[in-house]
């Protein structure tokens, strides 16, 4: 039984951007995760071990968005490693990684940057 895991709208302040700057003042992110894998397990056996702790997966998000990058496309690239690294068996992962109100001279409510790997 193939199903999908998401978290979406996780939130945070972090020190990301290409210019100096934007590393030394920080922004806000928002990120959303997105899991595809097996879950007739959890399924059956309403048991935590047999699906992807959400938690989990919060927490690795939570501790790539603490390491700076320039470019939100190697931020989300970090993430989707750290999660095949954690849960090998998973089938794919999709990041969407958002910026809000990016330094660009206007007005522009937030950018994104999305990544999926399948593998």
């Amino acid at each position: 039984m193939q199903g999908r895991i998401a978290l979406e709208g996780m939130e945070f302040f972090a020190f990301h951007g290409y210019y100096d700057e934007e590393q030394k003042i920080g922004n806000k992110y928002g990120v959303d995760l997105f899991i595809h894998t097996d879950l007739q397990a959890a399924a059956q056996t309403d048991e935590l071990p047999k699906t992807v702790n959400y938690e989990v997966l919060y927490k690795l998000v939570h501790e790539e968005m603490k390491v700076p990058a320039r470019l939100l496309e190697h931020l989300g690239h970090r993430i989707i490693d750290r999660i095949y690294h954690k849960f090998p068996h998973l089938k794919r992962v999709k990041v969407n990684i958002y910026k809000f109100n990016p330094p660009l001279g206007g007005i522009c409510h937030l950018a994104k940057v999305t990544l999926k790997e399948k593998r």
